[in-house]
């Protein structure tokens, strides 16, 4: 159930309209990076999560909210930042003078050049929000990743938050209006805050590497293949142990050589880990027995009747309360 309440979650304000920052704004209130696709893909998420996750449900469905909040204050201070062009556009009897418009602050030429820029922004809409990016792409639904894996959900998440974190910190060298930063500050630091609870999250669930349910091969899993030519370097990602699986990192400094010595890689041997085909297939069955019995224990319907609430008088009803 929603419930809309009139006042913004944060007061958005400006300054002075600001019709090409407006447009440029757009790139979060429609774009592929935007609130729209943040809202709809933690409320998406949150569907696989309702029986099995309850506290992630909780959870994603809390920040998917406040992401249709965040929608509202880009769209509250896109239409602040077209005070005068709804207005005008509206003046159609009188041909009216667009040289005029907004204090005089925007020449005619450039309103017709901005238009032609994204025509479906300033003629079709009107002079309101649309939902599309900044030069007029359309909204799409193949924005939305999900893979139906709460691990990989959350990593998923995780870097959603950090794509518009940093739309937000370069629209802020955009524009000059004080105000206007103060708002986007406030939606950018909602961002790393996201960010953080995504990242604690996925911390509560165990193991959650690597996403899915599935091993990596242990043959393969900690080799480095150093497939170009030229200076060479040493770090993490190819030196010691690597991160997650605590394996030694296998260097190998002659791909060519290598793939045509171990026929493609099918005779490549384990090295620099103590796990072994035989301990992965192990895991795997471990893993998969235990979340279906997760979510089997979660989702199967009692009496054989699935129902997605449970409201007071059915609680009454079943003697619960």
């Amino acid at each position: 159930m929603f419930h809309h309440v009139k006042e913004l979650q944060f007061n958005a304000r400006v300054s002075k309209p600001d019709i090409r920052f407006a447009k440029l704004l757009l790139e979060q209130f429609g774009g592929p990076n935007g609130e729209l696709k943040a809202a709809m893909q933690y409320f998406v998420q949150a569907f696989g999560c309702r029986k099995a996750y309850p506290d992630k449900y909780d959870m994603l469905m809390d920040i998917a909210t406040e992401e249709f909040s965040h929608l509202e204050i880009v769209g509250a201070t896109i239409q602040m930042l077209l005070t005068g062009v709804n207005g005008e556009l509206k003046n159609a009897a009188d041909e009216s003078d667009l040289n005029k418009m907004l204090d005089g602050k925007a020449a005619k030429e450039n309103y017709i050049h901005e238009a032609m820029i994204n025509p479906h922004f300033f003629i079709v809409s009107g002079g309101t929000p649309t939902l599309t990016d900044s030069v007029g792409n359309p909204w799409s639904a193949s924005y939305i990743m999900g893979m139906g894996d709460l691990t990989a959900d959350l990593r998923l998440n995780i870097g959603a938050e950090t794509s518009a974190k940093m739309v937000y910190e370069n629209l802020m060298k955009f524009t000059d209006d004080v105000y206007v930063k103060e708002t986007l500050r406030y939606l950018m630091t909602r961002e790393v805050a996201h960010f953080q609870m995504f990242q604690a999250a996925l911390d509560t669930i165990q193991p959650n590497f690597p996403p899915g349910i599935l091993q990596s091969d242990p043959r393969f899993s900690n080799k480095y293949f150093n497939m170009s030519k030229g200076e060479d370097f040493k770090g993490p990602w190819n030196d010691g142990k690597s991160p997650e699986l605590q394996e030694e990192w296998q260097v190998i400094d002659d791909p060519l050589e290598h793939v045509r010595e171990t026929n493609g890689l099918l005779k490549e041997k384990v090295a620099g880990t103590e796990r072994t085909d035989k301990s992965v297939q192990k895991e795997n069955k471990a893993l998969s027995a235990e979340r279906k019995s997760q979510v089997d224990q979660a989702t199967l319907p009692e009496n054989g009747i699935m129902s997605w609430s449970v409201y007071e008088d059915q609680q009454l009803t079943n003697g619960k309360k």
